[in-house]
Parts: C-alpha cells; sequence; structure tokens
C-alpha cells in the first residue's frame, strides 16, 4: 500500500477536523500565559493555569476515552469538543477573571475534550483497508507534527499583533468547527474485524484489565515523548551554557517539529522488519543517542541536527507505540486505548517539566539532560521486559503471526512465534509494517 491509498474525501474531512480538534490542544500552554502575562506575576500564574490545562488533558483522556462507545461515538466527541470550545471561550471572553476561575476554565478546556485524540485516531483506521493503516497513521502523525510546528507562531503573532486573548479566541471556534466536521464523519467505528484469532476471548475482558494488561506500551509511550521534552525544556538554558543566544531555540524546535514529520513520511514509505517491541526497543535506544549528543556537542548546527534525527526517531517511536497497542487491544478497545497512551504522555510530559525545573537548580542544563536519559533508559528496559513477559502469558504462548497472503483480514490465522509480522526477505507479508 501507498499513500495513494488512502486518499479519499472522508479521509480529508477527517484531517480537516482533526486540524479543528488539535490545533486548540497545541496553542493552548502558550495562549495561556500570553493571556495573564501582563497581570502582577503574570509568567507564574500562566505557567500555572496552563498546568491545571494539562492536568485537565491527564484526568480526561482516560475517564472520557474508556467511556467511548465504537458504534455511537459521534454524540460523545462532539459534546467534549463542544464543551471544550465553551472552554476556551470563557478564556478569551474573561481574561481578567479570578485566577481560579481561570483554573476552572482551563481544567475544563483540557479535560472535556480529551477523548478526542484516541476517537479521531479510531475513526481514521476505520476509515482505510487494514494494510493501509500503517500509511494512515504515519499521515495523522505527519498532520500533527505540522500543527505543533506552526501553532507557536500563530499564538505569538496572534497575542503580540492583535489581542492577548485572540489565541484562545480563534481556538475556540476552531474546535466549534470540528464539532461540525464530526457529521461529514461515519459515527463510529467497525469492531467485528479484529483479524485476529484471540479477539473473541479478549473482547470479553473488561476494558479496565485490558488497559491495564498493555501497560508496558504506556510506559515506552509515555519515555518517548518526556525524553525529547525534556531536550526541549532545557534547550535555552543549554544554549545560553554553550555561549549561543537563547533566540536560537525557536527554531531548533521547530526543526525538531519538522524532523517529526518527515519521519512519520519515511514510516509510512515501506515495511519494516522485525518484531515491534524489538523495533520500539531499537529506535529507543537510537533516540537517546541523539538527546546525548544534544548534551554533548558544542555546536549550535550539531545541536540543531541531533535534534532534527531525533525528531524524525521519535515520531517512528510513536507509530511503532500505536501499532503495538492496536495489536493487543480489541477494536471495541482502541479508542480506550490511545486516550490512555495520549494521558500517558502528557502525564511523561508534565513530569519532565517538573525534573527539568529541579535539575536546573543543582546541576548544569547538559548534566539534566544526561540524567533523563538515565531515566528513560530505565523505564525503556521497564518496558521492554514487560512486552517480553506479556507475550510469553498470550493465549498462543507467544507473539501473534498473520499468514502471508492474509493482509490482516477476517481469515487471518494466529500462529505463535512472531509479534503480528512474519518477516521474509526484509518485510512483512501485510505490506504495512
Amino acid at each position: 500500500m501507498s499513500y495513494r491509498d488512502i486518499a479519499s474525501p472522508q479521509v480529508l474531512a477527517w484531517a480537516c477536523t482533526s486540524v479543528g480538534a488539535r490545533m486548540p490542544v497545541a496553542m493552548a500552554p502558550l495562549a495561556l500565559v500570553f493571556l495573564v502575562r501582563e497581570r502582577p506575576g503574570g509568567y507564574a500564574l500562566g505557567a500555572a493555569v496552563a498546568a491545571v490545562y494539562v492536568l485537565g488533558e491527564i484526568i480526561g483522556a482516560p475517564v472520557l476515552g474508556m467511556r467511548l462507545r465504537p458504534d455511537r461515538a459521534r454524540p460523545h466527541l462532539a459534546a467534549g469538543l463542544g464543551v471544550g470550545a465553551g472552554g476556551f471561550a470563557g478564556l478569551g471572553v474573561f481574561p481578567d477573571a479570578h485566577p481560579l476561575a481561570l483554573g476552572a476554565l482551563a481544567f475544563l478546556a483540557g479535560a472535556a475534550p480529551a477523548a478526542a485524540a484516541g476517537g479521531l485516531r479510531a475513526l481514521l483506521t476505520g476509515l482505510v483497508p487494514e494494510r493501509a493503516v500503517s500509511q494512515a497513521l504515519s499521515t495523522e502523525s505527519m498532520l500533527v507534527s505540522g500543527i505543533w510546528a506552526v501553532s507557536p507562531s500563530a499564538v505569538t503573532g496572534l497575542a503580540l499583533g492583535v489581542v492577548p486573548r485572540a489565541p484562545l479566541l480563534l481556538a475556540a471556534a476552531l474546535m466549534a468547527s470540528s464539532v461540525a466536521g464530526l457529521w461529514l464523519l461515519p459515527a463510529g467505528w467497525d469492531t467485528q474485524n479484529t483479524g485476529e484469532g484471540d479477539g473473541g476471548e479478549r473482547a470479553e475482558k473488561s476494558p479496565l484489565r485490558l488497559l491495564a494488561g498493555a501497560w508496558p506500551l504506556f510506559v515506552t509511550g509515555a519515555a518517548g515523548l518526556a525524553l525529547l521534552g525534556l531536550a526541549e525544556l532545557v534547550l535555552p538554558a543549554l544554549l545560553q551554557q554553550r555561549g549561543t543566544g537563547v533566540g536560537w531555540s525557536g527554531p531548533m524546535l521547530t526543526g525538531l517539529a519538522v524532523g517529526g514529520g518527515l519521519g512519520a513520511f519515511l514510516h509510512g514509505l515501506r515495511a519494516w522488519p522485525g518484531l515491534l517491541r524489538t523495533r520500539s526497543a531499537v529506535l529507543m535506544v537510537a533516540v537517546m543517542a541523539c538527546v546525548t549528543l544534544v548534551a554533548l556537542i558544542p555546536d549550535p548546527a550539531g545541536i540543531a541536527g541531533a535534534l532534527v534525527v531525533g525528531g524524525m526517531l521519535q515520531s517512528a517511536v510513536l507509530l511503532v507505540r500505536t501499532l503495538s497497542l492496536r495489536e493487543a487491544l480489541p477494536p471495541g478497545a482502541q479508542a480506550a486505548g490511545y486516550s490512555v497512551m495520549y494521558a500517558a504522555s502528557g502525564a511523561g510530559y508534565a513530569v519532565t517539566g517538573s525534573l527539568a525545573g529541579g535539575l536546573l537548580r543543582v546541576t548544569a542544563p547538559s548534566t539534566a539532560i544526561l540524567c533523563g536519559v538515565a531515566l528513560t533508559l530505565a523505564l525503556t528496559a521497564v518496558g521492554w521486559w514487560g512486552e517480553v513477559r506479556r507475550a510469553r502469558r498470550s493465549p498462543h504462548g507467544a507473539d501473534t503471526a498473520v499468514m502471508p497472503g492474509t493482509a490482516g483480514g477476517p481469515a487471518a490465522a494466529a500462529l505463535p512465534g512472531a509479534e503480528s509480522t512474519a518477516i521474509r526477505g526484509g518485510c512483512d507479508p501485510e505490506d504495512r509494517l
């Protein structure tokens, strides 16, 4: 399959809806800082309100994601996005409100639409053929990378060039438009075609037990985002340590986002060999090597290059984690799984922010990054061990392989020996991984 195989009017409608739902998420933290920066203690207040927003996301994603029903997801998603749009509008209309009121609105804006990321991903995978899922997820990753690359400039330009409340009002309008876009998409997604021999047994388990069984994937997903998050948060201090203007941090972080989009595109171009868990571990080690270079290289050009390559590899890690999660959960629980992964990544990023702040008080920025690499290495090892242990306890005693020619369809046969791929000649039989 190629990217041409996922081109359709419905996928285009999904992309427009996804931009409306996700652009506000990317804009929110910086927009909240600009909203209150001219008030007494403005930057501290802005950071606190932004932290409450992220906390809302972390809590709302798993709680609301587990309540999504595949056959009637649209009303749930529309309600969450609508309430989220109201939260953003409230922040934009009442910028001088009491800090507690701002915090409540920020929490609402973060929590209410938090299940949308998982629901939209499940909708996307239902719009494309089964063997084109990898290309669809790569396209989603490219879209998200583009959103995160554009958002900081958009927020800064609107807040400084128009009024501080403008980014939040735009976020409210975009999120409201995504509610309308949901009616251009299916009301839910199919849960019948699992393509796996043990799908019936897994479907009988409670969603909570299914998600608890996939904990190694959430650990690795959180570790992957936390690692580059640490490098991103410490970058200005690192540049200052190297005697480079901190203003270069903006272009370098843009390069990081562009690298993520490029990595997602390259991942979807071909099939990749190896077990999913092995590929994830190898990619994580490569990302750690890039972040280590960021900490050690004295030249700004070298730091920028390491960030771009690290972004490319990190996007591949997240794609492999998503494919692994899709294999680990039945279709009815996948949206909840995506939402929990979203929350785990957000939690990892939040912990990274606290870790960075604490380490920078007692050590050099380069040392703080290396401490983060050591912590991520430990988390990656724990996640890999958990996946190996989970595979050994699976109903077949090993990971699942798809027989050549089945293409993951209803007639797919489950055999012991490999994790969702049967490698021959350097590619998988589905030509999608």
